[in-house]
């Protein structure tokens, strides 16, 4: 039981650690004239955020978010199940 406690992250936490994975994967989407911003985080375990610039036309918008901005954040809070994209 104590060790779960150990992983499970307060929700200060978790939104300081969703906000530096949001920096480390924002330079990418930058450079391809996009951005992201994180909207709520929803019992500690969904992440919503939103996508702009040329982020919201690309086709390949859903492939990034999955593996690129769901894994970042997954390395930073284990314990977040998904990410969503909320349309803006």
């Amino acid at each position: 039981m104590q060790l779960i406690k150990l992983y499970y992250m307060k929700s200060i936490d978790v939104k300081k650690n969703v906000l530096k994975a949001l920096d480390e994967i924002r330079p990418f989407l930058e450079s391809d004239g996009g951005d992201i911003s994180l909207v709520s985080i929803e019992d500690n375990k969904v992440v919503n955020v939103q996508l702009h610039g040329a982020c919201v036309s690309c086709t390949v918008n859903q492939m990034t978010l999955k593996q690129g901005v769901e894994m970042t954040i997954k390395k930073y809070v284990p314990q977040i199940e998904k990410v969503v994209s909320l349309q803006p």
